[in-house]
Order: C-alpha cells, then sequence, then structure tokens
C-alpha cells in the first residue's frame, strides 16, 4: 500500500489537502497520515480544530512514498517551522516531496527548488519569502502543478492538479488519475 505523509502546521489551508486526505485512503487505497513539526492541538485556517500527535521522526521513520507540505500563512512568517533536514532526509529516503502554496516556502529554504522547474503563488512570492532561494531561473507561471525530478509544486488554487501529482508519486494509474481529474472537472463543463 503507497503511504502519503501529510505536513499540516497551525494556520494550515483546509482546501489544499482535501482531495487527497478525502480519497487517498477510502477510494485508492492509499495509506494517508498526518504529521506536524510540534505536534498538538493547532487549527485550520478555516478554524477547523485538528490534534495531530505524529511527529516528523515518525514521518521519517514510517518512510512514506511523497511528503506533502500544505500550505498557510505561518509559511510567510517567523513562526515557520525549519523543516529543511526532514525534507532533506524523507528525499534521502526515496520520498516525492510536494508543496502547495506557502508550502513551496519549505522547499525552497531547503534549497530543493534551485535546480529544478517548479511553480508557486508567485516568482516574488518565493524570493521574498524564501531566504536562500535560487531557483528563479527556473520558475515557470503555471496554474498547475508542475512535476521534476521527485518534486512537485502547485500554487494555491491548484489542488486538483496538485492532488493528481501526488497520486501519481503514490503510484496511482494514469488511468485512474485521469478519472479522477474528469470527476472533478465534470462542474465546469
Amino acid at each position: 500500500m503507497a503511504r502519503v505523509g501529510l505536513i499540516l502546521t497551525p494556520g494550515f489551508a483546509d482546501w489544499e489537502y482535501a482531495f487527497i486526505a478525502g480519497t487517498a485512503s477510502p477510494f485508492y487505497g492509499i495509506d494517508v497520515r498526518f504529521f506536524a513539526s510540534t505536534t498538538g492541538q493547532f487549527c485550520s485556517q478555516g478554524g477547523l480544530a485538528v490534534t495531530v500527535d505524529c511527529s516528523l521522526q515518525q514521518c521519517l521513520d514510517w518512510k512514506p512514498d511523497v511528503v506533502v507540505v500544505i500550505g498557510g500563512m505561518i509559511w510567510e512568517s517567523a513562526e515557520a517551522p525549519d523543516i529543511r533536514d526532514f525534507l532533506h532526509a524523507s528525499r534521502a529516503n526515496g520520498a516525492t516531496l510536494a508543496g502547495i502554496c506557502g508550502g513551496t516556502l519549505a522547499l525552497a529554504r531547503a534549497g530543493l527548488l534551485d535546480t529544478v522547474p517548479h511553480t508557486s503563488n508567485s516568482a516574488d512570492f518565493l524570493k521574498q519569502n524564501a531566504v536562500g532561494y535560487e531557483g528563479r531561473t527556473l520558475y515557470r507561471n503555471s496554474p498547475v502543478a508542475v512535476v521534476a525530478d521527485g518534486i512537485i509544486t502547485a500554487p494555491g488554487p491548484a489542488p486538483v492538479s496538485f492532488t493528481c501529482a501526488v497520486f501519481k508519486g503514490a503510484g496511482l494509474s494514469s488511468e485512474i488519475i485521469s478519472q479522477f481529474r474528469s470527476m472533478l472537472a465534470a462542474e465546469h463543463r
């Protein structure tokens, strides 16, 4: 069974993880678990109170196929957790790394976007909020997720393409991913 670890922070963005958490396990047999740099109870951006009792070390020990850093306003602040070592260790364990919206800042701060094509909310968003970010020439102004060399990035308004890329990273077939994307796009036809 494929494993996906979702990394949450206080004020995480509710819409950015919902398709992954809500469909991966019940419909696609993917084991999804939640982790945090500081465990305990905190609220989402929308006010949902959650308790995350699994640490980043527990995530490393679990060895997920995909590690997903969910966005939220904290990533733009001085209170943002430093998860560089965790991200590098996860990559060394063979995990695909994914970041959406503010979660891309964690990848940028870790230097993981310096050598691969990537996207985010904007190039300026990365430059202004990720000290040490050197990947501007590889930035893609894309409204959908960008996948390169085991790194998945997406702007905040792209949870569907992000989820599809995470599912691909977890090993779901192209056919299943296409069905999932079509189902979510049906209301826009």
